[in-house]
């Protein structure tokens, strides 16, 4: 039941046709008994930055969740963001502080490393390859530095994306070694796939999987099945591996700490998630 003093959060990209925080975050607001709702709002992108200040003016605004096409736009129109947001060049969520600011963050990294630690994988002074330095490879490569990780090697199509990436971890993570250029997984405890590949099924496989260790985990991004061609052949190599939604349902704890909400866990959200 949406009412008067219901906090609203809005939920901001375009187009809408595909969103699932709502169908997550909404069954949870009503089975915790918390006066929130998350609202798919669609904004294109050449009303995006006069949109989001207005929204913001709302007096019964709590906060924001933003997807594509808005994650980089976002960080220019904040007054303060999180050092993983700036290492990711991306924003995916904000909040209406009490004196007015808007302060920005970045969950996908952090729902990704979440999930690795709850499957018991060690990712302190892990060696990581990250195959796509985009938004998502880049939150990721931000995460897993803030957590410990000893070296991340980035491979990306376009050069200057993985070269502005590593410029961006060196400069926030000096501790972490940083390298670029080869998508070979030989020698790493962490792979991880976070290119679109696999979302279509003639997709080349992001990587030589043949040159995957049995002992290395396997990470995947792409959602669109819970099991990709990438993570199918990972496994027969015997690698243990992390599903793609996984790094959407263990970030939403860290979404509600952040928004200052009773907090829950991933295996709670996917038992009462409403996805089709």
């Amino acid at each position: 039941m949406i009412t008067g003093t219901t906090k609203l959060i809005a939920h901001l990209g375009y187009p809408t046709e595909s969103f699932k925080a709502p169908l997550i975050y909404n069954p949870y607001f009503e089975k915790s008994g918390i006066d929130a709702v998350v609202v798919p709002m669609g904004c294109k992108p050449e009303d995006y930055p006069s949109f989001l200040k207005l929204i913001f003016r709302l007096s019964n605004i709590h906060g924001a969740l933003i997807t594509m096409p808005h994650k980089i736009t976002t960080i220019g129109l904040l007054d303060g963001v999180s050092t993983n947001a700036k290492v990711a060049g991306s924003c995916n969520a904000v909040r209406l502080q009490p004196d007015g600011k808007l302060i920005g963050d970045m969950f996908d990294g952090e729902g990704f490393v979440r999930g690795l630690l709850r499957k018991g994988q060690r990712v302190a002074g892990a060696q990581v390859l990250i195959v796509g330095a985009g938004g998502v490879g880049s939150a990721i490569a931000a995460s897993l530095a803030g957590a410990g990780a000893r070296r991340i090697a980035l491979c990306d199509d376009n050069p200057a994306t993985s070269a502005g990436l590593g410029k961006r971890l060196k400069t926030h993570y000096p501790m972490t070694e940083v390298s670029m250029g080869s998508a070979d997984p030989a020698g790493f405890d962490i792979v991880v796939n976070a290119t679109p590949l696999g979302m279509r099924k003639d997709d080349p496989l992001p990587l030589d999987v043949s040159r995957l260790s049995p002992t290395t985990f396997v990470g995947e991004v792409v959602m669109k099945e819970e099991i990709t061609p990438f993570l199918a052949a990972a496994r027969e190599r015997g690698c243990a591996f992390q599903v793609g939604t996984d790094m959407l349902f263990e970030q939403i704890p860290a979404y509600l700490e952040f928004f200052g909400f009773p907090t829950t866990s991933a295996e709670y959200l996917r038992s009462i998630a409403q996805l089709p």
